[in-house]
């Protein structure tokens, strides 16, 4: 007989920098239980699940989905900016759920897709093809980069697993050579990861500031407030420069998975960079591909403004393998 508290499932969003945990009935995440912490303050997944379920009354959930940002595989996964280990027994253990379910961030990320309102949504640009029944792609532009296609089966949708952010940089001009080997030079293997992140964007700032003959260094917050204000020559540069080579890779993976159904951007850059990919220098950069430029009109792009997508894509995700 199940515990008299297990009505409800768990839910938690595992970040590089925060944690957010809630419960759940069915696809319904219950926004009062949702509680957010800071990895720093914590050992481990498990530390936050002991104050979580306390502060909830020491509930019981009847199952648990966890998405972690880093590869999943065999029920156990390891958070790629985190010394974290993840682990679906010791969670099951620790919750007492009979059934836990381990899922790299981006996959909830593409799990909630249906989950959302249109309100949810900004677009950065509009595509001509028709967005139902279609592959999608979710990218993520935040502690660090990732790709994950979406794909609509018989039995729903699909969310593929994916390390794109850990492939090389692709090169389109001389720039893009010397900022690769710049990054080589002081950070090591100049992958995507590297560069279009968060300390991606300050390593792109020092590059341009070496490139002018400057030594600095500024954070990315400051950095988007600098260009937003337009006080800084060299922070409106690297933007410009971060937007360009964000919308090469972004185009990139659209003709590897031809997400007819739309690319949307989730993570915290996405939200600060978006405004700057409305203009065009990013819409140049997206529609660089030679006698297929015509053929990436089709693809719209999208920010995902809600925060707790990934906590709707766990339950969805969740609710359906409860449900068989």
């Amino acid at each position: 007989m199940p515990h008299p508290s297990q009505k409800y499932s768990l839910v938690a969003d595992i970040g590089g920098t925060n944690t957010r945990v809630a419960l759940c009935d069915g696809v319904d995440v219950l926004n009062p239980t949702i509680r957010r912490y800071r990895n720093a303050e914590n050992d481990g997944f498990t530390s936050v699940l002991a104050q979580y379920l306390a502060a909830e009354g020491n509930v019981r959930p009847k199952a648990v989905c966890v998405a972690i940002a880093g590869p999943v595989n065999g029920g156990k996964g390891r958070l790629t900016n985190l010394d974290w280990d993840m682990d679906a027994e010791e969670i099951a253990k620790a919750t007492g759920a009979a059934h836990v379910a381990l899922l790299n961030d981006l996959q909830a990320q593409g799990y909630a897709l249906d989950q959302l309102a249109s309100d949810d949504l900004a677009c950065v640009r509009q595509g001509s093809a028709t967005a139902k029944g279609n592959a999608r792609l979710v990218v993520n532009l935040g502690t660090g980069f990732n790709a994950s296609p979406v794909f609509m089966t018989q039995a729903g949708a699909y969310v593929a697993t994916s390390e794109s952010g850990h492939a090389n940089m692709p090169i389109r001009t001389d720039q893009d050579l010397r900022l690769c080997a710049f990054i080589e030079e002081h950070h090591g293997f100049a992958a995507i990861d590297d560069i279009l992140s968060g300390r991606g964007l300050e390593r792109v700032f020092a590059f341009v500031a070496h490139e002018a003959g400057e030594s600095r260094v500024l954070n990315s917050a400051a950095i988007m407030s600098a260009c937003v204000d337009d006080s800084d020559d060299l922070a409106v540069e690297t933007v410009q420069y971060f937007v360009r080579l964000t919308a090469m890779v972004i185009a990139n993976l659209a003709l590897v998975q031809l997400p007819f159904g739309g690319i949307y951007l989730v993570g915290g850059l996405s939200g600060a960079i978006a405004p700057f990919m409305k203009d065009a220098n990013f819409e140049a950069a997206f529609l660089d591909k030679g006698r297929f430029a015509d053929f990436m009109t089709d693809f719209g792009i999208y920010v995902v403004q809600d925060d707790y997508a990934a906590l709707k894509g766990n339950a969805a995700y969740l609710n359906g393998v409860l449900q068989g």
